[in-house]
């Protein structure tokens, strides 16, 4: 991938020239590319359950489709949503995303992917968008898949609007719907992390991501028992992100004991969308099918991540 130049000086410059950048070069060639690289990995790894939050502002309508196929083929139980944003395009974008989540979560048949309804981090977003998107997960009787308080520029834009933090601004919106998916949670309070407990909410907390952008380590999610581990787009080998975060967890001074039961939340999160993880015999079988074909399936990817970051060089 190309260096960004300037370098990036905080967290909210890295998404602007790196990540936001890679999202809009991202077309259909590359995005399957890279769906069918990071599905058969994660298989690889042992991981047969996936969350994802995607979003391609370039190529928004049938992302999901993409994405859902790669998990399918691969045999891994997917939970997917596009995160509408307001970024580049103003609320006519946020309208696109939250139209892709409430086609997906019609139109989708696949037995082993769900639909949720997706937000990208809340300071890119207007109160109406999210509204919206609460109004859309409950026609569809599901929940909301967020980027939250990642960094402090969320917590900030929240107050700037006149709520109290992010929580504040979901509850008043009607957003803290039970079963939603918060990920991160750097910088909640210790109340927040309670009321998202109390409206029985997950955070996600994802080490290795955080670590990387430097934005601190999610000490108050002590305060909830539905704290999920999760790799925030990293390679999804949760050994390796496990043992990131009792480092972290370590360093930080936080309760190794309350830390070391996130990963085995995620059997529950999962479960709350499937009722149940894949039996031996599938993923045994799935593995052997992922095994035969990886060398070709890094091939092309190869290709396409040369392409995509030509793309990335001209935006």
């Amino acid at each position: 991938m190309p260096r960004p130049d300037p370098e990036p000086r905080n967290f909210v410059e890295i998404l602007e020239r790196v990540w936001w950048r890679l999202d809009r070069a991202l077309d259909a060639d590359s995005l399957r590319a890279s769906a069918r690289l990071y599905v058969a990995e994660a298989v690889d790894y042992g991981t047969f359950s996936l969350i994802d939050h995607h979003e391609s502002p370039c190529m928004i309508d049938g992302s999901l489709d993409i994405l859902a196929d790669a998990c399918q083929e691969f045999g891994a139980r997917a939970v997917l949503c596009y995160g509408a944003t307001e970024r580049n395009a103003g609320r006519d974008e946020a309208r696109r995303g939250l139209e892709e989540c409430r086609r997906f979560l019609s139109e989708n048949r696949r037995p082993l992917v769900r639909g949720v309804v997706g937000l990208h981090a809340s300071f890119t977003v207007s109160d109406d968008t999210i509204r919206e998107a609460a109004v859309l997960a409950r026609e569809h009787s599901t929940v909301l898949h967020v980027h939250v308080a990642e960094d402090g520029a969320d917590v900030r834009d929240a107050r700037e609007r006149g709520y109290a933090g992010v929580i504040d601004r979901f509850d008043r919106l009607g957003a803290l719907i039970p079963g939603s998916i918060f990920a991160h949670g750097v910088h909640l309070t210790a109340d927040e992390v309670r009321c998202c407990a109390t409206n029985e909410c997950w955070l996600v907390q994802n080490p290795r991501s955080n670590r990387g952008n430097r934005v601190g380590y999610p000490g108050a999610l002590a305060k909830s028992d539905r704290i999920a581990l999760g790799t925030d787009g990293y390679p999804a080998d949760m050994r390796v992100e496990e043992e990131t975060l009792i480092e972290e967890a370590r360093a930080a001074g936080d309760d190794l004991s309350h830390a070391q039961k996130r990963l085995q939340a995620g059997s529950r999160l999962i479960a709350e969308h499937f009722g149940s993880a894949a039996t031996p015999d599938e993923t045994e079988e799935t593995r052997t099918q992922v095994t035969s074909e990886m060398i070709a399936i890094r091939e092309e990817a190869q290709v396409q991540a040369e392409r995509l970051w030509t793309r990335m060089q001209a935006l």
